[in-house]
């Protein structure tokens, strides 16, 4: 896990390779352990080293090729390296270093190397030979690329202040991207905060030469789908998740460094736990984050599955108090503003400065196994299709009516998929995800054209590759994994964990594993309790107390916080932004007013996205 940073087709090679060093040197947290660079004609590369495999000298990068012609930089591991190495015939290797086997399989493979990577990665190769660039990122993003082009000249990086720090990119805000961020608490790729600033899409590659730029899909959720479980029995699919996700955590068990797990007591990060100890010889490291408010602690069950399995247990108590001291920490680690991730960040902090360099985590495990309450809520929409057979008029009455008999969010979600001309998943998703109403926002943001929908484009778009009948709790796991998943919780994990210099692994989104489970029908499937396949696939490894306990996750008294303790920092934050030329200032600042005045009509979510996004433009000085 490190850190990467170049630019491509400036003319001044002094220029490119002092910006390079500016970038290098802006995403330092991201790899301590060693810095690199390379430079030729019309290219600079920069590179951070946090040590994971083969933690010698040798595995310094800007890596070069056997024969000289290539040049890597490379983010994440490739966890089947070694299988990758068997396969290439003809390489003189010098390292035992996964990053040598990218070299070696492009060399051997060309593009089509990345069909024979397992891992998460960004990387970019220059070849001299043909004088070309070559980027790309694995298939389910769980490592970011962003890019910035400016007439012949690339800049890429492993996090947007690494391009902004270049000097070469304008400090201005996305304005066709502010819409997006209140309705979702995020950007959606390949857009960002940042105007001009993109994100290379997952499973794409980017090629990039003298009189050429061109971006290419290699996979897809739907597109690459496995048709092997509509053939096979339930007990013949159950063992077939367990031996998938099993091969996944060994996997993900390669390291040179000392690992452990975040371990909150749940179904998935019991599940990576139960397995990790045993497919690992030695004993397995766990780290729980507990409060001492009993209502919010999981602590209870992360000891108990720690106890089931023998785990060596780290479990920090924390008052809500202490969360906050961390709180600024966590602002300054955003790379790109989002309504969550300070919870990963405290996490991630504890565990590194617990002497653990990388951890496995049981993100992905909702979106994979149906794990979210919309996954049951869209079976029971599909069982009621019929609605949509009653005229416009009257589901909109009935929307009204239970909105005023109940109100509430759930009652105005339900009130706006009752207006649809029709219940498919790609007009009822994004409803479920939005956290801002359309008719809210127009009264916010001060926008002549409010584009169009990111989650319906994105959803539209990706249930339209490649095959049909795909199972309806498929649609709905590659919605989540497309949007919500990709666009907040890696992002989150991502640049909260390489804050603090923590590789973080998720076993869930190995991509065998994802493609196998897309194509179970939903039969069998089907969450007749929280992750069913899952938990039954694993047989008797979860016992039944964190099978059928009641799902937490963190909890913290935001609204409390913002209304006493925080309350000053964000009146200044509301303020600043009500000065910003896309605000309605006296909306703003009477929703602010509001909440204060404790008003339930307006949320602590409602408020903090305004006083992230402020702050994070603030802290990077972004014109808007």
């Amino acid at each position: 896990m490190c850190g990467i940073a170049g630019i491509y087709g400036l003319n001044d090679a002094t220029v490119a390779t002092e910006a390079v060093h500016r970038m290098n040197s802006c995403i330092a947290h991201r790899g301590p352990d060693d810095e690199g660079f390379f430079s030729d004609e019309r290219i600079a590369f920069g590179h951070r080293r946090l040590a994971i495999i083969d933690l010698s000298p040798a595995g310094h990068q800007p890596m070069k090729s056997s024969d000289g012609n290539l040049e890597i930089i490379f983010n994440g591991e490739i966890y089947n390296f070694n299988e990758a190495r068997q396969l290439i015939t003809g390489y003189d290797f010098k390292t035992r270093t996964d990053t040598e086997v990218i070299l070696a399989a492009y060399t051997y493979f060309g593009k089509n190397c990345l069909q024979y990577l397992n891992g998460m990665f960004a990387f970019a190769i220059w070849d001299k030979n043909r004088k070309e660039l070559f980027i790309a990122r694995d298939r389910l993003g769980i490592k970011p690329l962003y890019y910035y082009r400016h007439g012949n000249a690339l800049l890429f990086a492993s996090e947007i202040r690494a391009l902004l720090a270049s000097g070469m990119v304008p400090r201005k805000i996305n304005h066709d991207a502010l819409s997006d961020y209140f309705t979702y608490q995020t950007v959606h790729a390949p857009a960002t905060i940042v105007k001009d600033v993109l994100c290379l899409m997952p499973g794409h590659h980017l090629t990039v030469g003298e009189k050429s730029f061109e971006i290419e899909e290699y996979w897809s959720l739907n597109g690459n789908r496995s048709n092997e479980a509509e053939t096979q029995s339930y007990q013949e699919v159950c063992s077939r998740v367990k031996d998938l996700l099993t091969a996944s955590v060994k996997r993900r068990l390669v390291s040179d460094v000392p690992f452990g797990a975040f371990l909150s007591g749940g179904i998935d990060s019991s599940a990576v736990v139960g397995l990790m100890s045993q497919v690992h010889t030695k004993t397995v490291k766990t780290f729980n984050i507990s409060f001492d408010e009993s209502k919010f602690s999981e602590a209870i069950y992360a000891r108990a599955v720690a106890k089931r399995f023998n785990t060596e247990h780290h479990e920090f108590v924390l008052k809500p108090a202490d969360f906050l001291v961390q709180l600024p920490g966590a602002l300054r680690a955003m790379d790109h503003p989002s309504g969550d991730g300070p919870n990963s960040y405290v996490v991630s902090k504890i565990t590194r400065e617990n002497g653990i360099t990388m951890a496995l985590s049981g993100l992905g495990g909702d979106e994979v196994f149906a794990g979210y309450p919309i996954f049951n809520r869209s079976l029971r929409l599909d069982d009621q299709k019929w609605i949509f057979s009653l005229p416009t008029p009257v589901r909109k009455s009935l929307g009204s009516i239970l909105n005023k008999l109940r109100p509430g969010a759930a009652s105005s979600k339900i009130k706006q998929v009752l207006s649809l001309e029709d219940g498919e998943i790609q007009n009822t998703f994004p409803i479920a995800r939005r956290v801002s109403h359309a008719n809210e926002l127009k009264k916010m943001l001060d926008i002549k054209k409010f584009p169009h929908d990111a989650v319906t484009a994105i959803v539209n778009s990706e249930l339209g590759k490649g095959k049909n009948h795909l199972p309806l709790l498929s649609k709905v796991s590659i919605a989540e994994i497309t949007t919500y998943m990709q666009n907040v919780l890696l992002r989150d994990t991502d640049q909260m964990s390489m804050a603090v210099a923590l590789e973080v692994r998720v076993p869930f989104l190995d991509f065998e594993l994802v493609e196998y489970v897309l194509g179970i029908p939903d039969k069998y499937k089907k969450p007749v309790y929280p992750k069913k396949l899952l938990v039954e696939s694993l047989g008797d490894l979860l016992p039944p107390e964190i099978v059928h306990r009641k799902k937490m996750g963190f909890v913290f008294p935001w609204e409390v916080w913002l209304k006493n303790e925080m309350q000053s920092f964000c009146s200044e934050k509301i303020m600043s932004l009500s000065k910003r030329n896309f605000i309605h200032r006296d909306y703003l600042v009477s929703r602010w007013n509001q909440f204060i005045k404790n008003d339930p009509e307006v949320r602590w979510t409602d408020i903090w996205i305004c006083v992230v996004l402020e702050n994070w433009l603030i802290e990077n000085a972004i014109e808007s």
